[in-house]
């Protein structure tokens, strides 16, 4: 004699689609549909053929079943486990009504779309995007950089705060002169004193330069001035600032600048001068300025001990000198760094001091005392 077939009952609620009235309802599943019996005594069977699921795909959400027709009656639970004694029951109903254990393959595969998202993001951030402002920054024309680092400069430091003593504007485009002499490069270099305490200099695209006369006056000779000044270069003449800002700003900065649009440079000048504000090199881009510039003081017969010198004085006063971090945050002066530029043996051509003592000393606080007080 065969088993008697196994017959579950789930609570729950059934409505006509012709009313909101809800009423409850004992569900009972069966091999070819579901019946459900309702308060008042009636019964009534389904058809899985003529069910359809449209609730219940998610954790805590409710289960409703539909029955085609105009308009469609449905079916509600609240135990999700009822899908998966249904599926046990009646395994042939698997691609008609979800199964609970396809839930967490879900998660498991939105996890991994996840973390595949995060990975694809990574390398966009950490090589694809550099990568292309690389490349980029290759095939930029001078010009155009030099219009938008014209207007970055105007923007940061406008010429109502600029130093306008001629005497200390004078040996500073000396020193300029040169170092673009013994740069060979197609940049022209232009150098901005800005009459602010801050110990700090930066470099813009195509050549432009910006020292506060904070760092002028913690310097003890000119020389250490020109181991800034090329350290500065040179992160200009191996595009540094330029990548950086590609990297930074939007494509638009970049589109502009491969096509020559010098309108472009005025155009994104705002963002990209806001980019600059918090611009930090890694560590490849400072070695490299390091070593290419402290070449640069020597091919101008500059003392190159001169940059080192400076370096040190900045790491010694971090400490007493909060302004001095305003350099350091984007020139890291490491003790490492220090070493390996002073492990380079280097041949300078025998040249006079940039200026004497005495001169540099009164020199160093002209630019502040010629300024009226505020």
């Amino acid at each position: 004699m065969p088993s008697a077939p196994l017959i579950l009952e789930w609570r729950g609620f059934y409505l006509d689609g012709r009313t909101a009235a809800r009423h409850a309802a004992a569900v009972q599943i069966s091999a070819a549909g579901l019946t459900f019996r309702l308060d008042d005594g009636s019964t009534h069977f389904w058809l899985y053929e003529q069910m359809r699921q449209t609730q219940g795909f998610y954790a805590g959400e409710q289960l409703r079943f539909e029955k085609n027709g105009d308009p469609p009656e449905a079916l509600l639970l609240t135990d999700m486990d009822f899908l998966s004694a249904l599926h046990k029951i009646v395994p042939g109903v698997s691609r008609r009504f979800h199964h609970p254990e396809r839930r967490s393959l879900r998660r498991s595969l939105t996890a991994f779309a996840a973390l595949g998202a995060v990975l694809v993001g990574a390398g966009l951030y950490f090589w694809a995007i550099p990568a292309a402002a690389r490349i980029a920054a290759a095939r930029v024309p001078v010009s155009w950089e030099e219009s938008l680092g014209q207007n970055v400069v105007d923007q940061l430091v406008p010429a109502d705060i600029r130093c306008s003593d001629p005497e200390t504007n004078r040996i500073v485009a000396d020193i300029t002169a040169r170092l673009s002499a013994a740069a060979a490069s197609p940049y022209t270099f232009r150098v901005a004193v800005a009459r602010a305490p801050v110990v700090n200099a930066f470099a813009a695209p195509g050549g432009h330069v910006v020292v506060f006369q904070g760092l002028i006056e913690q310097t003890r000779r000119p020389e250490e001035l020109a181991g800034v000044l090329a350290h500065e270069f040179e992160h200009v003449i191996q595009k540094h600032t330029t990548r950086m800002l590609f990297q930074q700003t939007t494509a638009g900065l970049m589109l502009s600048a491969l096509t020559g649009d010098v309108s472009g440079a005025v155009v994104f000048g705002a963002s990209a001068a806001h980019a600059l504000g918090a611009l930090s090199y890694n560590r490849a881009m400072e070695a490299e300025a390091d070593i290419e510039g402290i070449k640069l003081l020597a091919a101008a017969g500059i003392d190159p001990a001169a940059m080192i010198d400076f370096f040190e004085i900045l790491k010694t006063k971090s400490g007493e000198m909060p302004e001095a971090l305003a350099y350091l945050s984007s020139h890291p002066a490491t003790a490492q760094r220090i070493a390996s530029l002073r492990s380079m043996r280097l041949r300078v051509k025998p040249a006079k001091p940039l200026l004497s003592q005495q001169k540099w000393d009164q020199l160093k606080t002209n630019c502040r005392a010629a300024e009226p007080k505020r």
